[in-house]
C-alpha cells in the first residue's frame, strides 16, 4: 500500500483521479529553506524528508512524500506567513513568469524489485526527482490581490495561489505539466511508482 506523507486535499485528488490508491499520514517538519540551499535543491530534500519520517514508522510501505516551491527572481516563496506576506508574494508574481518546482520521493521496501533489498540501507531504497513547470500570471491590481487574499484561499499555498482556483483568472499560460503546479507532477510519480512495483 502507498502511504501520501502530505496533508494536501489537492495532492490526494490528483493521485485519486490517477486510480492511485494510497492512504494518508502527513509528516511534521521543519519545511524551511536552508541558508545558501537552491530551488529543487530544496524543494527535492524537503520530499525526501517527509518521506522518510513517515517510512520510519510504515518499514513495510511505499511512502511518497512531495513538497512544491514557487521561485521567482531566485527567490524560494512557500507558504504564506500571514496576509501581508501573501499579498508581498502576489505582488512579486504580477505580470511576470516564475518557476513552479515540486520535488518528490518514493521510499518503500524494495529497491527496483530485490527481495532481498529489505536489508540495504533506506537511503538504497529512495528515489527522489523534482518536476520544474513555468508559469506566467497577468498584471493583477492591488485591488484585486487584496480581494483575492481576503478569500483564504492563498493561504496554505506555495506562492499564495492556487492555479486550479480563483487564480486561474490570471494565467494565460503555462510551459510544462500542469498538475505539477496544482502540488504533484502525476505521470512522473506513476513513472517512479511503476518502477518500484508499488502500483
Amino acid at each position: 500500500m502507498l502511504i501520501l506523507a502530505s496533508a494536501s486535499p489537492r495532492r490526494q485528488e490528483l493521485l485519486r483521479n490517477a486510480g492511485i490508491p494510497f492512504t494518508v499520514q502527513p509528516a511534521d517538519i521543519d519545511e524551511s529553506p536552508r541558508v545558501g540551499e537552491g530551488a529543487q535543491e530544496c524543494a527535492e530534500r524537503l520530499a525526501r524528508e517527509k518521506a522518510l519520517t513517515v517510512f520510519q514508522g510504515h518499514p513495510q510501505s511505499y511512502v511518497l512524500g512531495a513538497d512544491t516551491i514557487v521561485v521567482v527572481d531566485d527567490t524560494i516563496l512557500g507558504k504564506p506567513r500571514d496576509v501581508n506576506d501573501a499579498v508581498r508574494m502576489l505582488r512579486l508574481l504580477s505580470g511576470r513568469t516564475h518557476a513552479v518546482i515540486t520535488g518528490v520521493c518514493v521510499v518503500g521496501p524494495d529497491a527496483v524489485g530485490s527481495v532481498v533489498s529489505c536489508q540495504l540501507p533506506v537511503a538504497s531504497r529512495t528515489e527522489t526527482a523534482s518536476e520544474t513547470t513555468l508559469v506566467t500570471f497577468c498584471e493583477i491590481s492591488e485591488s484585486e490581490i487584496r480581494d483575492y487574499v481576503a478569500t483564504g484561499e492563498p493561504m496554505d499555498k506555495a506562492g499564495a495561489y492556487g492555479i486550479q482556483g480563483i487564480a486561474s483568472r490570471w494565467i494565460p499560460r503555462i510551459e510544462g505539466d500542469y498538475s505539477n503546479v496544482v502540488g504533484l507532477p502525476v505521470a512522473r510519480v506513476y513513472a517512479m511508482l511503476r518502477e518500484r512495483g508499488a502500483v
